[in-house]
């Protein structure tokens, strides 16, 4: 870079005073001001395997940088940032860089992330398994759609909803990265660490609980009328530290009945089918075998 160190800081304040950018952006600006347009070039591209991975070199005056990601643009964004971290050491000027993970500024609402972006980076980060999304419910009168998506990481399970399928997805997304939050980049530690057993519960954990609501399921009898069966195992789950999600099956049973599975985020998942005269009635039955089978295994010994 055969600049002058007044240059560089001229530049510096031009860049801070307008923060937002996304290292490429940066990275061009800088570029345009110096006469040196930063160009890319794509090295490696890996999209035969499971996780796609994408190698792209940019050059800029006498600056040659590499990036790597999972998609051609978190490679450019890297590769811009490494040759900005080069040329902000050369000239000791602040560059307002913000996370390589945000999304184009000029595509999204200022300040808002890519959830489902952050949460597949964090995950391949740390070597866990890719978040898999199903959507489980959609409802609501047309003008006002809502749909219910499972996104499922590892053993864990969080819920998500909105009024389009991509918003349920982001929210169940940023459920997943506020209970993981507490994670620095560099620490490479387990799932099991980050989590414990805050999302689900084992089969020893309910064999030893001295939760009031457990010790109470095994004295039960489970069979006496207009029993709330969704309401105590509501109960049970919040005491044990597990979600349930109720999935309504659209196809009636063959003798002409509602149907329901309730899937329990415990460790390993537990899912219960359910029928009845309606969604409701589907529901409470899917709850009360639910229940029966909690209660065989919080009995065993």
């Amino acid at each position: 870079a055969k600049h002058t160190f007044s240059g560089f800081c001229s530049l510096g304040k031009m860049i801070t005073a307008k923060p937002g950018k996304t290292p490429i952006q940066v990275l061009h600006e800088y570029g345009m001001k110096t006469k040196n347009i930063p160009v890319y070039e794509c090295e490696r591209s890996d999209v035969q395997i499971h996780v796609p991975t994408f190698t792209f070199r940019v050059t800029v005056g006498d600056i040659t940088c590499t990036g790597e990601g999972t998609s051609k643009k978190l490679a450019k964004h890297r590769a811009a940032e490494a040759a900005i971290n080069i040329l902000k050491a050369n000239a000791s000027i602040c560059f307002a860089v913000p996370d390589p993970l945000m999304p184009d500024p000029s595509k999204q609402p200022k300040n808002q992330l890519n959830p489902i972006g952050s949460l597949q980076e964090l995950a391949i980060h740390h070597g866990w398994r890719l978040p898999e999304y199903t959507l489980s419910q959609e409802g609501g009168p047309a003008h006002k759609r809502e749909y219910t998506t499972i996104c499922r990481l590892e053993s864990f399970m969080e819920t998500g909803k909105g009024a389009s399928k991509k918003q349920a997805k982001r929210n169940a997304a940023e459920k997943f990265l506020a209970k993981f939050s507490n994670i620095s980049p560099e620490n490479h530690i387990s799932l099991t660490n980050v989590v414990g057993h805050s999302l689900g519960c084992t089969w020893h954990s309910l064999r030893n609980s001295p939760g009031e609501k457990i010790n109470l399921l095994k004295r039960s009898l489970l069979s006496i009328p207009n029993t709330d069966y969704i309401q105590l195992l509501s109960e049970i789950a919040k005491e044990q530290g597990f979600n349930i999600t109720y999935l309504d099956i659209e196809e009636l049973s063959a003798n002409g009945q509602y149907q329901c599975l309730a899937e329990l985020s415990t460790s390993p998942i537990t899912v219960c089918h359910g029928s009845g005269i309606s969604c409701g009635n589907a529901q409470s039955d899917a709850a009360h075998n639910a229940l029966q089978y909690l209660k065989i295994i919080a009995e065993r010994k």
